[in-house]
């Protein structure tokens, strides 16, 4: 990989630092913009031409975001790997050593997954720190961070995201207070990415709608508002095959005592398509007594009937069930990815993209796509906590398994 051709915004990133009144930069906008490889590229050359012997550091969301969004393009970068030697270390300490013209450093790498992160990075001075999807780190890491370049004067700061909710902290504290901060900030379409052609941009256009689109494709900072899946057509989504085709058979799980337990059997076709056969929605509330593990268990099989079912995915706070599952012996489980936010938006892409296909007798399903709101209240992105069990399963079959990509980057790379 290397840049032959860079937009206006990709040169001002290789170019901002020398401007000594500036002392951090923001690129936040569109997927596909092209803003993390450049910024990934222009954070080494930097670092290498200021500093010798001097520690930085690499943020994500996790370490292996960042093996994966920066670590492996930087390796493969031969505007970086023609110039300087780069060993990176997996195991114990995440650090890539870099070193060229009689130059060497160090480069750290940190996830800012949540509140205690910030522990992670205590005691460490660091020359400088690129923040890559910032949004996704709390506010306590991020300024941890920060703190660690305090002492050297030189160190200059780094942040890439796409945009969020206006009341997000980074918007608030950073974006809106750019000039006061001495940050450069650019804002990135998909038009900065070089390699983006017209048909590519449509295409990645047509994944998204609602309030992901104006994030991820306009790169808006707007609020959620209104109904989640506006994108749900049942014209388009409810319907089956006369004859389903071949694929693996899964069955997913939101649990529930008080609140109602949703169940859906799902085929995972080999045409990549998937389908919500059957369901079973059982609303204590309304039944007016709760169900026990071994009755849950019991609708489970009979959902189940005698097919081969693959995995059954359950929310993993169902402790108790999941064990009882686990004594029955006859299905294997699967802990579900029940991140909600990520979740929603994975859903979005597969409604969008038209793979997810819904019987006609999944009644509470098609009930709750036209129930399930975004939390007004909360504007960070909230949603309303009912009407959502069948969209909880959903979500959780959907990130589980059709998002399910394998594999680590350590293997990767040996």
């Amino acid at each position: 990989m290397t840049f032959a051709e860079l937009s206006d915004n990709q040169r001002r990133v290789f170019r901002w630092w020398n401007d000594r009144d500036l002392d951090a930069l923001i690129c936040d906008g569109s997927v596909r913009s092209g803003k993390t490889a450049a910024m990934s590229c222009s954070f080494i050359l930097w670092a290498m031409k200021n500093f010798s012997g001097a520690s930085f550091g690499i943020c994500g969301n996790t370490v292996q975001a960042v093996e994966r969004n920066i670590v492996a393009p930087l390796m493969q970068m031969i505007d970086i790997t023609y110039y300087f030697r780069i060993k990176y270390t997996s195991s114990g300490k995440h650090m890539l050593m870099i070193s060229g013209g009689g130059r060497e450093n160090y480069f750290y790498i940190f996830g800012g997954k949540d509140e205690a992160s910030y522990k992670l990075i205590q005691g460490i001075t660091l020359a400088g720190v690129l923040f890559d999807e910032v949004v996704l780190m709390p506010e306590s890491f991020v300024n941890q961070a920060i703190a660690r370049t305090l002492s050297v004067d030189a160190a200059k700061l780094w942040f890439s995201c796409n945009p969020d909710s206006p009341n997000h902290w980074f918007y608030t504290e950073w974006i809106k207070k750019a000039d006061e901060k001495k940050v450069l900030r650019l804002h990135f379409t998909m038009q900065d990415n070089p390699t983006m052609t017209p048909a590519k941009i449509a295409r990645t256009e047509s994944m998204f709608s609602g309030i992901f689109y104006d994030r991820y494709v306009l790169g808006k900072w707007v609020v959620a508002e209104g109904l989640v899946y506006t994108m749900f057509d049942r014209a388009r989504h409810v319907g089956l095959p006369e004859k389903l085709p071949r694929g693996d058979w899964y069955i997913s799980i939101d649990y529930g005592t008080v609140n109602p337990t949703s169940m859906g059997l799902w085929l995972k076709a080999y045409n990549g398509q998937s389908y919500r056969v059957r369901e079973s929605y059982y609303d204590a509330r309304k039944e007016g007594v709760s169900r026990t593990d071994e009755e849950h268990y019991a609708t489970l099989a009979t959902l189940a009937s005698e097919l081969p079912i693959n995995s059954v995915i359950v929310d993993p706070s169902a402790a108790s069930f999941i064990e009882c599952i686990k004594r029955h012996g006859r299905f294997r489980v699967r802990k579900a990815d029940n991140t909600v936010i990520t979740g929603i938006r994975n859903v979005s892409n597969a409604l969008q993209s038209g793979e997810l296909h819904f019987s006609p007798d999944c009644a509470d399903t098609l009930r709750e796509f036209t129930l399930y709101r975004w939390d007004s209240k909360h504007p960070d992105t909230a949603v309303i906590k009912e009407n959502d069990h069948a969209m909880d399963d959903i979500r959780y079959y959907v990130t589980t398994i059709i998002h399910d990509k394998g594999g680590s980057f350590a293997a990767e790379v040996r």
